[in-house]
């Protein structure tokens, strides 16, 4: 029997009460709390290094600004560089150590402050609650337009978008914490549809304040959207900058703000998976600044928790997986493929992309992973600590030395690096296996053994149209991935949707169905004989990638007659 959706109060009814409002209150006091935490990091070098410093900021601000203007930049872009480098050159360089540090020292403020400004956003409650208020009717309109073309049913409606916007896991950890202590999400990220479904399922169906996040400084290029990132508590990221200066401006701006108790999310993977899989590696920039957040509350003796909590999204299809694929493919083969354009950073394209998802009877599901401390260890619900025994811990002791909680950077690198390893790890036990991932797989491998003379790239060669992928051959293969994949949800490696335990001819149809359903090329679908052909192996091999990793491949018995009857 199908579980019903269950819907939670919100923790914090009161808006004012939210931390992420009450920063956007003290705006002015925390870019100033920014440029001073930034401009003692930098100050610790001596003069030299930074006048090597600001002038490589300089070198690349200069490159950036001629070889990638946007409409978002401010008007006055090369007069400000300009100024600087003239002062640079005029009053540091060939200076006696007292008069370039003083120098240095300037300019660096003028540099932090301007990046601080811009990267830091804000929160208003009124636009906040158009935002929910739009999302709530678009969403619901569309699903139960997708269910039924009668308007009255879907003025009517109202609880179809619990159906189709699973949200499992340690939700009940989550809204206990996060009254706790501070809450780090991480999410897995394929679309750009990631950051819209997140923010309004953690508003609309968990209950949990606004999150801090970052948003690309991109989207601020045309107006609307720029006006709704500049009220929803969204910090601009600029990722044509990579100076040392704009990214430890940055990093404070988030150290600063988990130390302020603002709930904070960002992709650690950095960027769209590209070949679908799941991450394995994290982008630790950001990341060590909880690190850093945690210890600096230790040291300050406050009694404040920082908790990360892995989210996993499943998608039965990604309206960019053409793309990504054909990015990865190019990044890790030598055979040459035309770059296709990513148009899917617009509003509008995204949220065309959620009406097609769900009018094609897709479901999104959000799996919240098990919550660790800022070293990885699993926490319960009240946000106690244990160790790999079973053991409860105090996290305060893990920052000490010689009796006290004291900065120590190099140390604080290698939890960083724990912290990831641990953040992989529960995105693998955590993911939710859906019927499309299963039958992609199971596809994809057939395909392999068939052509297993021909590597990667000659199997993505082939023909698509003179291959079938028999009934018999899926049962077989699918039915081995099943039972394997029942097996490690026992020993909880992984977690299965409930499709997946129903019959194997069931599965396999639902599977097929829902896999890829927006590409006008099907990674899978059905021939009018009842067999199952793919019209493009790209988009299957991206398909398949969801369960890679995982060791699948071992659990197939690839005996002769399988491989006669594909």
């Amino acid at each position: 029997m199908k579980e019903e959706p269950k819907s939670y109060e919100h923790v914090f009814p009161n808006i004012e009460d939210w931390p992420i409002y009450k920063l956007s209150e003290d705006r002015r006091n925390f870019v100033r709390e920014i440029d001073g935490f930034t401009l003692e990091r930098f100050m610790r070098n001596p003069s030299p290094q930074l006048t090597d410093i600001i002038s490589k900021t300089i070198y690349l601000e200069r490159i950036r600004m001629k070889e990638e203007p946007w409409k978002v930049d401010p008007p006055n872009e090369r007069q400000f560089w300009r100024k600087i480098r003239t002062k640079l050159v005029g009053q540091s360089l060939d200076r006696s150590e007292e008069e370039a540090r003083k120098t240095n020292e300037e300019i660096l403020r003028k540099i932090i402050h301007r990046y601080s400004e811009e990267i830091v956003g804000t929160f208003r409650i009124g636009t906040f609650l158009f935002a929910r208020r739009f999302l709530t009717i678009f969403f619901t309109r569309l699903l139960n337009t997708a269910a039924s073309r009668n308007w009255q049913r879907i003025l009517g409606s109202k609880h179809r978008l619990a159906d189709r916007l699973l949200v499992k896991g340690k939700v009940e950890e989550v809204r206990s914490l996060i009254k706790k202590g501070t809450v780090v999400i991480v999410p897995t990220h394929f679309s750009n549809l990631d950051s819209i479904l997140i923010g309004y399922a953690l508003d609309a169906f968990v209950g949990l304040p606004s999150f801090s996040y970052g948003a690309g400084l991109n989207l601020y290029n045309t107006g609307y959207t720029a006006y709704f990132m500049n009220r929803l508590g969204a910090y601009r990221v600029d990722r044509r900058k990579k100076n040392p200066i704009y990214l430890e401006t940055l990093k404070a701006m988030s150290n600063l703000s988990i130390q302020r108790g603002v709930n904070s999310l960002f992709f650690p993977g950095g960027t769209r998976s590209r070949s679908g899989s799941l991450e394995k590696k994290l982008k630790l920039g950001l990341m060590s600044t909880i690190l850093e957040a945690q210890r600096a509350l230790c040291q300050k003796e406050e009694n404040t928790k920082i908790f990360i909590v892995p989210l996993i999204l499943s998608y039965h299809f990604v309206l960019e997986g053409q793309f990504l694929i054909e990015q990865h493919l190019k990044q890790i083969g030598k055979e040459r493929y035309i770059r296709s354009k990513d148009d899917f950073h617009s509003i509008r394209r995204q949220l065309r992309y959620a009406w097609q998802f769900f009018s094609e009877s897709n479901d999104i599901t959000l799996s919240f992973g098990q919550p660790l401390d800022v070293l990885g260890n699993p926490v319960d619900i009240h946000g106690n600590s244990y160790d790999q025994h079973g053991n409860e811990i105090r996290i305060e002791e893990y920052f000490m030395s010689d009796g006290k909680v004291t900065e120590d950077l190099q140390r604080e690198s290698e939890y960083t690096k724990m912290l990831g390893s641990r953040i992989v790890e529960r995105y693998y036990k955590d993911n939710i296996v859906l019927t499309s991932h299963l039958v992609a797989f199971a596809a994809f491998e057939i395909l392999k053994n068939q052509n297993s003379r021909l590597d990667l790239y000659g199997i993505l060669r082939l023909p698509a149209d003179d291959f079938v992928f028999t009934r018999e051959a899926m049962r077989e293969v699918v039915g081995q991935l099943k039972s394997r994949l029942i097996e490690m949800s026992r020993k909880d490696e992984v977690k299965l949707s409930e499709q997946i335990l129903w019959g194997v001819d069931e599965l396999i149809r639902d599977g097929v169905s829902r896999l890829g359903t927006y590409h006008l090329a099907k990674p899978l679908r059905f021939r009018k004989d009842g067999e199952i052909v793919s019209e493009s192996f790209k988009l299957l091999y991206f398909y398949h990638n969801r369960l890679d990793n995982y060791g699948l491949e071992q659990a197939i018995r690839w005996k002769k007659y399988i491989l006669e009857m594909a």
